[in-house]
């Protein structure tokens, strides 16, 4: 028993908050069920593309203009054009729309990974959750003993005002969780139990009731570690050619363990795919790398929620934090651009196989209506049945709608 002990043998408070403090950052997600959370077993998607990607050399190609590059279009399922080194993805596009008239304003990394994960601006007064916590919130399951917001690989924004339990819970692509190096082994046992009776000590003396909330975070924690859900985290266990179909990537790892976390019945998990900002050598970049890992793990993922039933009841969201200007620059790249752009949907009910909206001839204007994060968010909102009168009440207490009171892209429905 050397751990939890000082050197002369006596139990200190201190010592054993060290000790469990990477175990008691896990509880936050965990804390509490609240019986007027609604409970309909629709779940959500994101696939995170950190960086930008070009969306025009992806979802909305302008082959032969001058800022168009060197893909070509190739036809799909659906009714809809898509670049040419995405083939498998090609042939599960009856299943998603494309949104090709995003407008946005941020063109900076933090402040559109901010805006397009909330919904809103940055504004140092208030602190927005993300749409992650706000989906997890809004379809939590009183029977999950796994957090109900998953993070592949990070790249999520935070619960804001919503309080730490609707954080993230991050895992690696492999099922590890960031940040806690920990094996569920007769040890880890040993020292839970041996925790619980410190705790039982302290609430014993009438210390207050921090002993009492620490006990409760630790119970919580000690149920998610040891939850035979976890074992939606692992898919080692999956057939090999299951494995081969989504890709021996981080990605496609992250795609099939979002699967797997779906049927588990979490509401909401993000995968992310980072490595879009190509200000150089994009074409090769996107050619022989970033876009045969996305096809191949995107492609994937719908087929496979498909086959099973899932996709019927799980929306998919593809974006990031903006796209790449139509001009190619003198370094063979593209830079950040908000002003036109495409966000990918599907699932859920949500119409698939269209484009909604339309960029001009070289891609540098829309031409159509424009939409937004809050736009995009509404839609998924309305696909996951999820009210858009829902309102929250920030810290400050100011009341503030879902969505950002953001408008339903209607071409998704009906």
């Amino acid at each position: 028993m050397d751990s939890f002990f000082s050197s002369g043998g006596s139990m200190k408070r201190r010592n054993f908050l060290a000790s469990v403090a990477s175990v008691l950052s896990l509880a936050e997600t965990v804390q509490a069920n609240q019986d007027q959370l609604k409970k309909n077993g629709k779940s959500a998607i994101l696939l995170w593309m950190g960086g930008g990607p070009s969306t025009m050399d992806i979802w909305d190609l302008k082959s032969g203009a001058p800022t168009g590059g060197p893909f070509r279009p190739i036809a799909t399922s659906g009714d809809v054009q898509i670049s040419e080194h995405m083939p498998l993805m090609a042939k599960q596009m009856h299943h998603a729309a494309i949104i090709r008239s995003m407008s946005t304003r941020e063109a900076d990394h933090m402040r559109g990974r901010y805006y397009m994960h909330t919904g809103y601006v940055p504004n140092p007064n208030i602190d927005h959750p993300s749409y992650g916590s706000v989906l997890s919130h809004q379809l939590r399951r009183k029977d999950l003993a796994i957090p109900q917001f998953i993070s592949v690989g990070g790249g999520s924004m935070g619960a804001g005002f919503l309080g730490a339990k609707y954080n993230p819970f991050v895992v690696n692509s492999d099922g590890r969780i960031r940040n806690l190096d920990m094996k569920i082994d007769q040890r880890f046992y040993q020292r839970a139990y041996a925790l619980d009776a410190i705790e039982n000590a302290f609430i014993n003396q009438k210390r207050g009731s921090l002993a009492k909330e620490h006990q409760a975070i630790l119970k919580e924690t000690f149920n998610v570690l040891t939850s035979a859900q976890m074992d939606a985290l692992k898919i080692a266990g999956e057939p090999e050619n299951v494995k081969e179909r989504y890709g021996d990537n981080n990605f496609g790892k992250g795609c099939l363990m979002a699967r797997r976390l779906v049927e588990a019945g979490v509401p909401f998990i993000e995968v992310n795919l980072g490595g879009w900002d190509n200000h150089q050598n994009i074409f090769p970049t996107l050619r022989d790398t970033k876009l045969p890992m996305l096809d191949q793990g995107m492609s994937a993922l719908y087929e496979d929620l498909e086959q099973r039933g899932l996709l019927q009841d799980t929306a998919i969201i593809w974006m990031g934090e903006f796209s790449r200007t139509p001009r190619i620059n003198g370094n063979a790249g593209r830079d950040h651009w908000a002003r036109s752009w495409s966000v990918v949907v599907g699932g859920a009910g949500m119409n698939g196989g269209i484009a909604v909206g339309e960029t001009n001839s070289d891609g540098t204007r829309v031409e159509t209506e424009p939409y937004t994060s809050q736009d995009v968010m509404a839609s998924v909102c309305k696909a996951l049945d999820i009210s858009l009168g829902t309102t929250f009440t920030s810290n400050s207490g100011r009341p503030m709608k879902i969505a950002n009171s953001g408008k339903v892209i209607t071409e998704l429905f009906g």
